[in-house]
C-alpha cells in the first residue's frame, strides 16, 4: 500500500499559499490542510479567555491547544473551521487574530500538540498542507515541498483586499505594519521558525495568476510522481 500524497506549500503570509493550496487539492483529488487555522484557533480560544497579547502565561495556551477540538471540514471553499463544535471560520480571519496566531504559534508546546494533530491528518488521508513549517517539521520527509513568497508590498495589498472582501477592510498601511511585524515574529522564533531548505522549490508569485502558479506546482508533482 503507497503512503499518502503529502504537498507542503510554505512561506509568509499573502504569498498566495491558501489559494495555491485549495486549487491544488481539487486538481490533485486529496484534502486541503488548512494549517494555520489551527493557530488561529488556539489564538482566538486564548483571547476568549482573556489572555492578552505579549502572552505570559504560556502554560495556559498550551493548555488549550491540548484540550481544544479543532476540527477542518471540508467544504466548496476549502474548510470550515470549528472550535468546540463551534464554526469561526470567519471569526480567526480578523487582523487581531492573526497576531494572536502568530504568538501562540512560537510557544513550542503549542506546536507539539498541533503538529502531531497535522500529521495524524496528513497520515490518515494524505493532502495539500500549507503553513509556514509543513516541509521542515510537520513532514519533513515528503519529497514534495513548495516556498511561496512574494513582494512585500504585494503581499500586503493581497492581505488587505482578502480583508476588504471579508467585511473586516484596514488600512493598506496598518496591514502592511502588521505582516512586518508577523513576518518578524515568524522568523526570529525559537521553535520551528519560517524558513526553507535545499529541498524546496522556491517560486515567486509576484505578477503571476494564481492559475500558473498552481499549473507549476501540479506538473512538479505529477513529474515526480
Amino acid at each position: 500500500m503507497s503512503a499518502p500524497l503529502i504537498v507542503a506549500i510554505d512561506g509568509p503570509s499573502g504569498a498566495g499559499k491558501s489559494s495555491a493550496a485549495r486549487a491544488l487539492a481539487v486538481r490533485l483529488g486529496v484534502p486541503y490542510i488548512d494549517t494555520g487555522a489551527m493557530y488561529r484557533a488556539v489564538g482566538l480560544a486564548a483571547r476568549d479567555r482573556g489572555i492578552l497579547l505579549p502572552i505570559e502565561d504560556a502554560e495556559a495556551v498550551a493548555s488549550i491547544a491540548r484540550h481544544a477540538r479543532i476540527e477542518l471540514i471540508p467544504d466548496a471553499a476549502g474548510n470550515r473551521v470549528h472550535l468546540d463544535g463551534r464554526d469561526i471560520s470567519e471569526e480567526i480571519r480578523r487582523p487581531e487574530i492573526s497576531l494572536y496566531a502568530s504568538a501562540v504559534s512560537a510557544i513550542p508546546a503549542v506546536r507539539r500538540s498541533l503538529v502531531a494533530e497535522q500529521q495524524r491528518l496528513g497520515r490518515e488521508r494524505g493532502g495539500v498542507m500549507e503553513g509556514r513549517d509543513i516541509g521542515t517539521r510537520v513532514f519533513p520527509e515528503t519529497p514534495f515541498k513548495f516556498f511561496l513568497t512574494a513582494d512585500p508590498g504585494v503581499r500586503a495589498e493581497r492581505r488587505a483586499a482578502e480583508l476588504s472582501a471579508r467585511g473586516t477592510p484596514q488600512p493598506l498601511e496598518t496591514v502592511r505594519r502588521e505582516m512586518e511585524q508577523r513576518d518578524r515574529d515568524d522568523g526570529s522564533r525559537a521553535d520551528s521558525p519560517l524558513t526553507l531548505d535545499g529541498r524546496y522549490v522556491l517560486i515567486d508569485s509576484t505578477g503571476r495568476p494564481l492559475e500558473a502558479v498552481v499549473a507549476e506546482i501540479e506538473r512538479r508533482v505529477r513529474e515526480a510522481i
